[in-house]
């Protein structure tokens, strides 16, 4: 199965991060994190949603994806050539021979660096266009089902895409015109 690591900065959007890992859970690819990656993610998540729904949303990362989580990747840390504050997540990345990465910092991963791994590197938006190119019926049943959950406030997939808009602008024009 194609597999991605998710960096920190594409998990702290709750919209973002909730459709990511939806897509997943669909099976339409693997998500990998580091220790290090779920650290920062409830060390900054707290101002956002405060510290006890921070430690929660980790908690079910770790649940819901027992397999997620790589290890064995600091030993690899020191031979990244990327940007110093994103070794973890290259080295974690190699250590899982994940296919990509998705993360908003894509110029913290030059294709110098990550291009002797065969690893891509991908914006969010990018990664979900590839997602609703490859399924668009079930990245649309997912994502429809996930919606039908959302009770405050209740939202539709056109709710959805104007909320994605931000992070991920041209995967929310392509959900808004696929609904």
């Amino acid at each position: 199965m194609y597999s991605a690591v998710l960096d920190t900065n594409v998990l702290f959007g709750n919209y973002l991060r909730d459709t990511l890992l939806r897509l997943a859970m669909a099976g339409l690819y693997r998500p990998l994190w580091s220790a290090d990656i779920l650290r920062e993610l409830e060390a900054h998540l707290p101002d956002r949603v405060g510290h006890d729904r921070a430690a929660h949303v980790v908690r079910l990362m770790r649940t819901h994806f027992e397999d997620a989580e790589v290890t064995g990747y600091r030993s690899l840390e020191h031979t990244m050539t990327n940007d110093p504050r994103d070794r973890h997540v290259l080295a974690a990345a190699v250590r899982a021979n994940a296919a990509a990465i998705v993360t908003n910092n894509v110029r913290h991963f030059p294709l110098e660096a990550t291009r002797p791994y065969i690893i891509d590197v991908v914006s969010a938006d990018d990664f979900l266009i590839d997602q609703v190119t490859l399924r668009p019926k079930v990245v649309v049943d997912t994502l429809g089902d996930m919606v039908a959950d959302y009770l405050a406030p209740p939202m539709d997939l056109a709710g959805l895409a104007r909320r994605l808009r931000p992070d991920a602008p041209s995967f929310a024009k392509r959900l808004a015109d696929l609904t």
